[in-house]
């Protein structure tokens, strides 16, 4: 079996090109990235034969330590990942230390892992730890509706949660830990990878104001439907705020209490005002 073959890369090419087709991938914008199962690993270990040297991370993630990762390339276009996928992803191997990575396949025209690879290999770390390891793939778009929102609604967890919640019964069920949010801060350096994983210890969704969503999940098809969720939740909003300054009716608090005791759900009160 070549790797283009197994059911993971497949798993991922058709996400990336999911992801397109929404329109949250303008030229290079966005990357994701998965944690490859040792037995996927195991697989396909006599073709990951990549000469790639060892190079620093920019960050040290010691909980990922020999593992390997299937990445978005860096300045690679997503609308290109399913034509050909071997110029726009590729896999690493973190080494021993969790402070550097070396490229295994992949990216055969040159080039390294997407810039974000140190705020998605920190969130990994959080993430796996925080989901006994159930956690596997990490993806950044730049969802339209949501960064629209980011110049209308105060930058809160509270304020952005609510909102979003309210838009569809879905919502709660879907992500019922609610949504993390930053401001605007400088895209692929240390400080934005610390603030996410910060968020990522409460949340699966985090919000980067003005700039798009980042999501976790245990697989290809929860992260990309949580991370639909949340942006089609917010395109409602924004046509609800078009259309009227001030909603007519919504979701009470009580009705948000009654969907967690039916649906088993663990609703913070910290995003229901009203005792």
């Amino acid at each position: 079996m070549t790797i283009l073959e197994t059911k993971f890369v497949k798993d991922f090419i058709r996400m990336a090109d999911d992801g397109f087709a929404q329109g949250w991938h303008e030229r290079n914008g966005g990357n994701l990235s998965y944690r490859i199962k040792p037995e996927e690993v195991a697989a396909i270990q006599s073709r990951l034969n990549a000469p790639g040297d060892w190079t620093l991370i920019g960050a040290s993630v010691p909980g990922l330590a020999g593992e390997y990762f299937l990445v978005t390339g860096g300045g690679k276009y997503f609308r290109n990942i399913i034509v050909d996928p071997e110029v726009c992803i590729t896999i690493i191997q973190i080494d021993e230390t969790g402070e550097k990575y070396r490229i295994r396949w992949g990216l055969v025209e040159g080039g390294n892992p997407t810039s974000e690879l140190p705020t998605h290999l920190m969130n990994h770390e959080v993430k796996k730890r925080v989901s006994n390891g159930k956690h596997r793939v990490i993806y950044h778009a730049h969802t339209t509706n949501i960064i629209a929102l980011t110049f209308v609604l105060p930058l809160s967890d509270e304020v952005f949660t609510r909102e979003l919640w309210e838009m569809a019964t879905e919502c709660p069920v879907v992500f019922p830990a609610g949504v993390g949010v930053i401001g605007w801060m400088v895209p692929g350096g240390r400080e934005i990878a610390i603030e996410t994983s910060k968020l990522m210890e409460i949340y699966d969704v985090a919000i980067w104001a003005h700039h798009g969503m980042f999501c976790s999940g245990e697989n290809f098809d929860l992260t990309f439907g949580l991370m639909h969720t949340v942006e089609k939740s917010a395109e409602i909003l924004i046509k609800v705020l078009s259309m009227r300054s001030e909603k007519r009716q919504t979701i009470s608090d009580n009705d948000f209490r009654k969907l967690a005791r039916d649906f088993h759900l663990n609703l913070s009160e910290q995003f229901l005002y009203k005792k």
